[in-house]
């Protein structure tokens, strides 16, 4: 009987070991990618692991080539916050089918998304436009600066990829038969102080941008519809090629951006999997905390903070109660 006794109090000793093991959560490294919506990405993940769950983050620089290597090939860093699939998407899926790493949430509710913009301020005082066809009836609501009797197009600056692509896409559309011309901002600065301009003056403005990013969080715009599903095929073929000579009208293709974990992961922090499976946020949340960010002259680390602090509708249903206590504590 003792030893009944004996065997009893032990295996329960020991399965109370095993939960207590299992609830604890290990080292665990982040990539701090170095773009700003997923620079912020790490630091929440780093706040609500440490104050939520108990884990210890280490957070490493990273970008999307060397981190998806380093990941793949030696197992670190243990996370990639916002990675952004489309540049290694078949050796990612090797990697996922092979078991090296593990796809999570997709942090990015809407994916990344590129397209020709108008301020929702001029779509709302003329609600026929809703497409980029309907907008190119109308070059004097877009009139460009520097001639005024034509209308305006902005590209986003030469030496980006989307500069080739928006200049097929002016041809294939036929906008300076439409009454329009193609303009080059000449930098990023200048894009979007093109767009700042137009909403001080509140005067048209229509173009190129992307989301999430802190100008269209600072700036309410409205996505054009090319009237067309994205063709990858075209898109490869022609719409990114330099000087296709006969590009057809091809919307921009949403980019996954994905939460990618390596398999150690689990075994390290097996309590915050369900967390990363359930955290993403959506493009004008990003852009609203990216344009607190621009304003307040923020770091990355700030704007995580700024987030936690103005948005707990938003993180609070990726955690439990009790871990939202925790990180709310602790802030």
């Amino acid at each position: 009987m003792r030893k009944l006794l004996a065997s009893i109090l032990l295996a329960t000793g020991l399965l109370a070991l095993a939960d207590v093991a299992e609830a604890q959560c290990g080292n665990v490294s982040i990539a701090e990618m170095n773009w700003a919506s997923a620079g912020v990405a790490a630091h929440v993940d780093k706040l609500i692991l440490e104050k939520g769950y108990g884990c210890t983050v280490t957070l490493v620089p990273g970008d999307t080539i060397p981190t998806f290597a380093s990941m793949n090939e030696k197992g670190e860093p243990d996370v990639a916050p916002e990675f952004w699939v489309n540049s290694v998407r078949t050796a990612l899926g090797t990697a996922l089918a092979e078991g090296r790493l593990i796809q999570m949430a997709p942090l990015l509710s809407e994916g990344g998304v590129e397209g020709w913009w108008i301020p929702k301020f001029l779509a709302d005082s003329h609600r026929e436009i809703k497409t980029v066809a309907d907008a190119l009836k109308h070059p004097e609501l877009f009139p460009d600066p520097k001639n005024p009797a034509r209308g305006a197009i902005y590209n986003c600056p030469s030496g980006w990829s989307c500069h080739v692509s928006t200049a097929n896409l002016f041809k294939a559309t036929e906008a300076e038969k439409a009454g329009f011309d193609l303009i080059d901002p000449g930098s990023a600065a200048g894009l979007d102080a093109s767009i700042a301009n137009a909403f001080e003056e509140k005067t048209g403005w229509l173009g190129y941008y992307w989301a999430p990013t802190a100008v269209l969080g600072k700036y309410d715009m409205v996505k054009l519809s090319f009237g067309l599903e994205h063709d990858t095929a075209e898109w490869d073929n022609c719409t990114s090629v330099p000087d296709c000579p006969a590009p057809r009208i091809n919307p921009y293709p949403t980019s996954d951006a994905f939460t990618i974990v390596t398999s150690a992961f689990p075994k390290k922090a097996a309590v915050a999997m369900d967390y990363m499976g359930k955290r993403q946020w959506d493009n004008r949340t990003v852009g609203k905390v990216l344009a607190w960010m621009d304003e307040n002259l923020g770091t990355n680390e700030a704007g995580a903070k700024y987030f936690l602090e103005t948005y707990p509708e938003v993180w609070t249903a990726w955690v439990s109660p009790e871990v939202a206590e925790k990180v709310k504590a602790a802030l």
